[in-house]
């Protein structure tokens, strides 16, 4: 009946699903276009959303939407055999909450097609449901839809057959039915043929005697028969499950459940089938065959004859390396080359895109000896991703790089006194102590070149992107005196995420003079203040590059996007084209070749990524760690070390607990340095005093 394609999308800058029907006759025409229609509405976090809907006549009708990276749900449970209890209960939680979100459009939307294969996993653990090809609008007394109805055995409901009408009801079975197999690793028996006397339903304990008894019982309730005897909302099931799972809520922050391994090319994969058999058309002899690319398994297969034999190959040349005098150790590290997608659209079926690779590698300061040099690649972007094969990490000492020849220190915001004050304490989390204590509350604090002054913001009573009544504040850390309002201007608006230029003349900030968040720059020598934006978006972060003749900062227009500018505000370009996703808190490297800023999707977990400044404009980004390595959690407003190889952020892996981490400049040896249960947030290095 038709294809997906992953295509890259020129204007946006990001990846796109491109789905194409080919059978094009009125009945399935009007049916592909009502899914378009349907998709276009939609905005939750947990469904896809369309971009695009065109007609090529006598070719095909195509659909562009999100395209959403990771495993599916049947491809985790072929790959594990089952899942766990407590991942079981965070997927159907999840697809409640997009369940409930269609059930209350109006009208509303009965998805009528849910199964292991249309549930994905993205890379950040995140859940999403996919395939909206069967889905109806329940307008008025409307029972059927104007398109085929068409069935998927064992996770099917008796009235998709045709027996009653459908409803809201029918997608709390097929999740039951997709929980079920998860948890089991079996399809549940046929509705229909549970309805009509022919088959029972096997208990999950008695495929799982270990599972949870509750669990077990809230699955085996929504695969009820009758409609009447299921739960009767998602609302109602998604509490089910939290109860089961001794939950109260959903984990915000963090990843729901564990990511995904990468996965192999489809070309690759072998389509077995066992956890969904092929939808069929109920009003039509055609089958109508899940979409599922499927291509011959003979490749892979010789791949793992051949792995033993690779692997030793590879073990020799380890050992000889490994013994040849003058070898740095970080030769095997890190070396993933990936390449930047091309500068013209490609459409290409999933699992055949091709393209070259570039590798830049820079010097780098170990923990272990700062007068070494090792080879640090700056990892550029592929789709698809590279072959799986195990990528060596260097793992240096718990020990931060040593900046001239001293401990280096960080300041930080905290509210663990009862209100938030800046801090300060060494990179090893030691000796931490305040700065501050204002009634008010401070915070943001941005180190003087010198390294002897601080600015930050007063009020502060939270982590916030705007600060109410807020102005910038200057303390002498050097001689401990009292701190003093910056002498700008005098305004009622409010001042704000202040930094301090490279050559410590002048400061960057945020401020609502002229009504419109807007970035301004304070001259200290000749005490005039320049306004370097003047748009009708929000524009706030700037930080300056080391040179200190330019100043990257976000921009909202839509979504936060990440521009640069010159320090009098002309030539403002887009710096990074991410499409729709948030790109936030930049931060330049000490030599100006990168900036490392975190994004976030509609989940709004932060993850850290670097673009090279030769690569500006474009979608050539790079995740840190790259994919493969162990996730750090979430990426907020990072700070680079003087020296370049360090990383202060904040970060909240329980969804909780905001605290502040090291790690490499390449994402590993991560170190969380500050445990107090208050928030902590904002970690700023502190340049050498007196250089």
């Amino acid at each position: 009946m038709g294809s997906v394609y992953q295509a890259w999308d020129e204007n946006l800058g990001i990846s796109v699903a491109v789905k194409e029907n080919l059978f094009l006759t009125d009945e399935y025409a009007r049916q592909f276009q009502r899914e378009a229609n349907i998709l276009a509405s939609l905005r939750h976090p947990s469904l896809p959303r369309v971009g695009d809907y065109f007609t090529v006549p006598n070719q095909g009708q195509y659909l562009i939407m999100d395209f959403i990276e990771g495993e599916d749900l049947r491809q985790r449970i072929e790959r594990n055999t089952t899942v766990p209890d407590e991942e079981v209960v965070l997927i159907g939680a999840a697809i409640c909450d997009a369940l409930d979100y269609l059930h209350h459009r109006f009208p509303p939307i009965i998805h009528r097609d849910i199964k292991p294969g249309n549930i994905k996993i993205t890379p950040e653990g995140q859940v999403s449901l996919v395939d909206f090809g069967l889905a109806k609008l329940m307008i008025g007394t409307q029972q059927t839809t104007t398109g085929a109805r068409a069935m998927t055995p064992g996770y099917s409901p008796p009235e998709q057959y045709g027996t009653a009408p459908t409803d809201p009801r029918t997608d709390i079975y097929s999740l039951g039915a997709t929980l079920y197999a998860s948890l089991t690793g079996a399809i549940p028996e046929d509705g229909l043929a549970r309805a009509t006397g022919k088959a029972d339903l096997t208990p999950v304990r008695a495929l799982m005697p270990k599972a949870n008894r509750k669990l077990a019982a809230t699955i085996e309730k929504a695969l009820a028969v009758e409609p009447d005897d299921r739960y009767q909302t998602a609302v109602d099931l998604r509490k089910a499950l939290l109860e089961a799972g001794n939950l109260e809520r959903l984990p915000e922050g963090q990843a729901l459940v564990s990511p995904p391994p990468y996965l192999p090319p489809p070309e690759e994969m072998e389509n077995t089938g066992i956890l969904e058999p092929a939808s069929f058309n109920s009003s039509n002899e055609d089958p109508m065959v899940v979409r599922r690319l499927s291509l011959p398994v003979s490749r892979r297969k010789r791949r793992r004859r051949l792995a033993p034999i690779g692997l030793l190959i590879a073990g020799l040349v380890t050992i000889f390396l490994l013994i040849q005098p003058g070898v740095s150790n970080t030769v095997f590290g890190w070396i993933v080359p990936t390449p930047t997608p091309s500068a013209t659209t490609t459409l290409t079926a999933l699992g055949e895109i091709t393209s070259t690779s570039s590798l830049v590698q820079t010097p780098i300061t170990t923990p272990e000896n700062p007068t070494s040099t090792d080879i640090l690649p700056i990892i550029q972007p592929q789709t698809p991703e590279p072959e799986n094969t195990p990528v060596p990490t260097i793992s240096p000492t718990a020990t931060p790089t040593r900046v001239g020849g001293s401990a280096g220190q960080l300041a930080f915001s905290s509210n663990r006194t009862g209100s938030m004050q800046v801090w300060i304490m060494n990179t090893d989390g030691s000796q931490q102590h305040s700065l501050t204590n204002l009634p008010d509350g401070a915070c943001k604090p941005s180190w003087s070149p010198d390294g002897n002054k601080l600015v930050f913001v007063s009020p502060c009573k939270e982590r916030k992107d705007r600060y109410d009544g807020s102005k910038i504040f200057v303390l002498d850390v050097a001689n401990e005196t009292a701190p003093y309002p910056l002498p700008v201007p005098p305004s009622p608006a409010e001042d704000y995420d202040p930094t301090w230029s490279p050559d410590g003349l002048k400061i960057a900030f945020t401020s609502t003079r002229d009504g419109n968040p807007d970035i301004y720059v304070y001259n200290m020598s000749d005490q005039t203040l320049l306004q370097l934006t003047d748009n009708r978006s929000v524009e706030k972060y700037p930080t300056w590059s080391p040179t200190g003749t330019q100043i990257a900062y976000v921009r909202d227009f839509s979504y936060s996007q990440l521009w640069i500018m010159s320090d009098t505000g002309q030539f403002q370009t887009r710096f990074a084209v991410s499409g729709e996703i948030n790109d936030m808190w930049p931060n330049w490297s000490p030599d100006g070749n990168i900036i490392l800023f975190s994004q976030l999707n509609a989940a709004e977990v932060p993850w850290l990524v670097s673009l090279r400044y030769e690569d500006r404009n474009t979608t050539a980004s790079t995740r840190i760690p790259p994919r493969g390595q162990p996730d750090v959690g979430p990426v907020a407003q990072v700070d680079i070390s003087p020296d370049g190889n360090w990383i202060a952020y904040e970060s909240w892996p329980d969804g909780s607990n905001h605290d502040i981490y090291l790690m490499t400049i390449n994402g590993s040896a991560k170190m969380r340095l500050t445990t107090d249960k208050d928030f902590d947030f904002s970690p700023a290095w502190r340049p050498v005093p007196g250089s």
